[in-house]
């Protein structure tokens, strides 16, 4: 089944440009909130079972992950996730609360700063994403969960152990602060179909304009 829906090379780069520029607007949005830099890898695509897709964030963070998380739900479905170490989501707060906060005062408005955080990051990567391949999404409300990879990657509809998923991984840094972060999206095998069928529309729409 995973041959029937791999993703051709014309494909994965109009998905991944695509996601990039959506990233690249939510890093903007984020930039705004601390006043400092944020720093993107290119967008990593890969069709895995969500297990080793909760590895690959585990070989890099060993210590407890902090995760925004939305469902998303229209042409095509899935969940977003900004993902922190945990030391790491409390300088994140630091940042955008400003210095002057006190420490205990900091740790009572994490849970709603990072949610807030979230939200407008996840919401302006899918909102730009769903615009740019036509299309209109119905995002959730942020929630905040805590685990390690396995925990925060768990397909709530997956239909059976071995599933596979489409993993969208993109990491950032904050220049001059010690934040780090991921983004990442998982979408179960029916709507990497769906999705598939809009890049594709996508693709036919940039040869048109280009010809």
């Amino acid at each position: 089944m995973a041959q029937d829906i791999a993703l051709t090379d014309l494909e994965r780069d109009a998905l991944t440009e695509v996601v990039n520029i959506g990233v690249s607007r939510a890093a903007s949005s984020l930039r705004k909130m601390i006043g400092e830099e944020v720093i993107l890898s290119v967008p990593a695509i890969e069709i895995m079972a969500p297990q080793d897709a909760a590895r690959l964030i585990g070989e890099r963070e060993t210590d407890e992950l902090v995760a925004i998380q939305q469902q998303f739900e229209g042409a095509f479905s899935g969940r977003a996730l900004l993902i922190f170490p945990k030391a790491t989501s409390l300088d994140l707060v630091r940042a955008i609360m400003g210095g002057d906060v006190p420490p205990d005062e900091i740790a009572e408005m994490e849970q709603e700063a990072l949610a807030e955080t979230g939200n407008v990051i996840l919401n302006g990567c899918l909102a730009t994403m769903a615009n740019m391949l036509k299309r209109s999404l119905d995002i959730s409300l942020p929630e905040v969960a805590r685990g390690d990879g396995a925990q925060l990657f768990i397909l709530e509809k997956e239909r059976s152990t071995d599933g596979l998923a489409l993993f969208l991984y993109i990491n950032f840094s904050v220049r001059n602060k010690d934040i780090r972060g991921y983004i990442a999206m998982l979408m179960d095998l029916p709507s990497l179909t769906a999705l598939k069928a809009l890049i594709a529309g996508f693709i036919d729409r940039v040869i048109g304009d280009e010809a």
